[in-house]
């Protein structure tokens, strides 16, 4: 009796197995290359999400191919970061209307944003973290911050949220209960997918506040405010931006603060980005003994798949240390 209850049992598990395996998997849209990269870590064994803001596009100028519509009429899901950073996509989501499902993450993550920093010369702030427990990994992150001088004045908020990694396990953990909502045939695997792919941010974290040290306190200019998530994570001291705005060149006004500040704090390297003109850098630095570097905090060069998130980071703090250690 127990024998026919341990097969009958056998054969209900295999059916089910055989039942998740056969069900197609759920059509996701993702809009940029690095959240792309940790949806499909959720994914990985069931499906892949599609794409959208491709190779070195950047997605504050992007223009929407009439495919890539069609693919968000059909998705069962769609992940962006808002407004702010993907304006493109504004109109097209309000024509679906309710019958597209989205995590637009600036909405949800907003208790973490941070606020815009004008372009300029920026004081810095100091940040108070609380270590995250391997069992609770972002309670508590990111509640205390130091009031911020230099905030744009329309108390805008900063999109660049999955450069901190923390907050990457908070996207993974939305996207996560989404999509086994959506498709709970594969639920199961979801979940050891997300487990997996949280224990290894944490130690992203950890690593990269250890590699990070030695420059923490060094100044630096970055091209647009993209990074401040990146820097509160791991306490580095960026002390301005060229521009507010990626897409509009800095006046003449702007230029001169920045060349003073470079000066003033002795800064060591002025940062360019792989989307956007580099010769506005070497105009700030003339005259000056600060070097050149380039930061990308999208990945423009990196494949789709699972490993580009840590790939990036890892490849942004390699990049930093490198433009910010002592020249020999």
């Amino acid at each position: 009796m127990l024998l026919l209850f341990y097969l009958t049992a056998c054969c209900t598990l295999l059916s089910l197995s055989s039942w998740a395996a056969e069900q197609p998997a759920p059509q996701v849209v993702v809009s940029i290359k690095p959240l792309h990269s940790l949806i499909s870590g959720v994914m990985q064994g069931v499906g892949e999400p599609q794409l959208l803001v491709k190779g070195g596009s950047s997605p504050h100028s992007y223009v929407l191919r009439p495919s890539e519509a069609r693919a968000l009429a059909r998705a069962d899901l769609i992940i962006w970061v808002g407004h702010q950073l993907e304006s493109f996509l504004e109109k097209p989501l309000a024509t679906l209307g309710r019958e597209a499902r989205q995590i637009e993450l600036s909405k949800e993550l907003q208790p973490y944003l941070l606020p815009m920093r004008k372009g300029g010369g920026w004081e810095r702030q100091t940040h108070q973290h609380k270590k995250a427990e391997h069992t609770e990994e972002t309670e508590g992150h990111h509640e205390d911050h130091a009031a911020h001088p230099a905030m744009n004045e329309q108390g805008e908020k900063n999109p660049h949220l999955w450069l901190d990694p923390l907050l990457a396990i908070r996207i993974v953990d939305l996207a996560t209960a989404a999509i086994s909502e959506i498709d709970p045939a594969h639920r199961t695997q979801y979940a050891d997918n997300s487990t997996q792919l949280k224990m290894r941010l944490t130690k992203l974290h950890a690593e990269l506040q250890t590699k990070l040290a030695p420059v923490r306190d060094t100044p630096y200019i970055v091209f647009h405010d993209a990074y401040q998530y990146f820097e509160t994570a791991f306490g580095l001291n960026a002390v301005g931006s060229l521009t507010i705005d990626p897409e509009r060149k800095p006046g003449a006004r702007r230029i001169l603060k920045i060349r003073q500040k470079i000066k003033q704090l002795n800064a060591r390297c002025v940062f360019s980005e792989p989307q956007f003109e580099p010769r506005l850098v070497a105009t700030v630095i003339e005259g000056s003994n600060a070097k050149t570097g380039i930061l990308d905090p999208l990945g423009a060069d990196l494949p789709n798949e699972p490993n580009s998130y840590f790939t990036l980071l890892n490849r942004l703090a390699e990049n930093l240390i490198e433009g910010l250690r002592q020249s020999p």
